[in-house]
């Protein structure tokens, strides 16, 4: 039985105690919070849950072997780190850190003490994602020519994120997910409205050597909520809409075909093929649901998390490569190579 702790109990983290508290390989040991009202209502609803306002209190606590943190990004690191070094093993909502450079100290903390580190990039365990990938990685997809997001709300204004890192993350986390090749670059254009704020919308595209491209609308200023998502293959071509309640993913047997044969030169060398079209069955548990019982199967199995902190850490990157970008007007940011 896995002993967990929550810090937060705000606006995810009541999300990440109910699901923990029904897991029924673990057991909810204790919640912290700094406002006692929120702890009140832990308390109402799961009342042998211990609750603190000091979450130092559960680094110390030798029972607890695994910490959740559901707190503003701000206060990642400084959580995280302190319960990697006190030997617990860590699930840190998303984005992972403020910077790469404490994302990194992280990554190398959680394997020099060989700690599970999970990054709570949620829509990677829903049934949706997984049955696209399922899709995007067998050969019937044929070659991907782009990922085209929109992203959009009204609201939820942040204060210490911009929208980039707030919505645009989980596109990065998706990319990061599906694609076997990671990004050379990123642009983007986005602009703040109001004085004092971070930006509230932006549009991200990113480049890859083997010629896919990826494109994110963000913003905070829609009049509707949209979370739509357009596949294009040279096979086959992938809606998504997570707002759909029945047929989230629609797959179509349509795209092109080239040719180069000299002997069509004078001719149109682009092909249509026009098929049919098809709403898999997707699998129906709580993304939060599925992605605890992953989290406590490596913890037992001293296994390597979909969502680890290496791929935590390169959305970081493309977050900070993206906000350079947009504070640039645009400017193209060439990524470095590596993990």
């Amino acid at each position: 039985m896995i002993n967990i702790g929550v810090i937060g109990y705000g606006y995810w983290g009541p999300n990440l105690v109910r699901n923990f508290s029904e897991l029924p390989r673990a057991r909810l040991a204790a919640v912290s919070d700094l406002d006692p009202a929120r702890l009140k209502l832990v308390a109402a609803r799961y009342p042998a849950v211990e609750t603190t306002t000091d979450p130092q209190k559960l680094f110390r606590d030798p029972k607890i072997d695994a910490i959740a943190i559901a707190t503003p990004v701000s206060t990642h690191f400084e959580l995280a780190i302190a319960a990697l070094r006190a030997g617990k093993h860590v699930w840190l909502a998303k984005p992972m850190t403020e910077t790469s450079f404490q994302a990194r100290q992280l990554v190398e903390e959680a394997e020099k003490r060989k700690r599970v580190l999970i990054v709570d990039h949620t829509f990677v365990y829903t049934g949706s994602i997984r049955k696209v990938g399922e899709i995007v990685k067998s050969p019937d997809m044929g070659q991907l020519f782009y990922y085209d997001s929109i992203r959009v709300n009204l609201g939820l204004f942040q204060r210490d994120v911009n929208v980039i890192s707030d919505l645009a993350a989980h596109d990065f986390s998706i990319l990061d997910y599906l694609l076997e090749e990671k990004p050379v670059a990123v642009s983007a254009a986005g602009s703040h409205h109001f004085p004092g704020t971070p930006e509230n919308l932006a549009y991200i595209t990113m480049f890859y050597d083997s010629g896919m491209i990826a494109h994110a609308n963000v913003s905070w200023l829609a009049p509707v909520k949209v979370r739509q998502i357009l596949i294009g293959g040279s096979k086959k071509m992938i809606t998504y809409d997570d707002l759909e309640p029945s047929e989230k993913i629609k797959i179509y047997d349509k795209g092109i075909s080239f040719t180069d044969d000299p002997r069509q030169i004078h001719e149109m060398r682009v092909g249509y093929r026009i098929g049919d079209m098809w709403a898999p069955k997707l699998e129906g548990t709580e993304a939060l649901r599925v992605e605890g019982e992953h989290f406590i199967d490596c913890i037992e199995n001293d296994a390597t998390p979909i969502t680890n902190g290496r791929s935590g850490l390169r959305v970081v990157e493309l977050i900070e490569a993206a906000t350079s970008s947009m504070r640039g007007k645009g400017e193209t940011i060439h990524l470095r190579r590596g993990d």
